[in-house]
């Protein structure tokens, strides 16, 4: 895991961070700090390298579309992606990773 001050590339989205394996970019280098989102963005790691990372990216991109044609709504779509599911529901358990199974993500579908 690489933590990279992303701020020129995130500066004109919503996006505090994302996970592009193995860095992660973050939009202010002051949520360095910020051990929830970093939590969260290791989440995202370990569901890449779970899946090989290309096929990580091929699955969230087509769920992400299937949500979007039945909700209708881009943040709707995004907040129920699997990944991102499991990630929100874990970001504030530091530990989660220790205990975490293997493709865990899987019960969030």
């Amino acid at each position: 895991m690489i933590i990279i001050n992303g701020q020129r590339l995130l500066k004109n989205t919503k996006i505090s961070g994302i996970t592009l394996f193995p860095f992660i970019l973050l939009r202010r280098k002051s949520d360095r700090k910020n051990k929830i989102l970093i939590n969260h963005e290791r989440i995202h790691i370990r569901q890449q390298m779970e899946l090989l990372i290309i096929i990580f990216y091929i699955w969230y991109l087509s769920e992400y579309y299937i949500r979007y044609l039945k909700y209708k709504n881009p943040n709707l779509a995004y907040r129920n992606i699997s990944f991102e599911r499991e990630a929100y529901a874990n970001e504030q358990n530091t530990d989660y990773l220790s205990k975490r199974k293997i493709w865990s993500f899987v019960r969030y579908l």
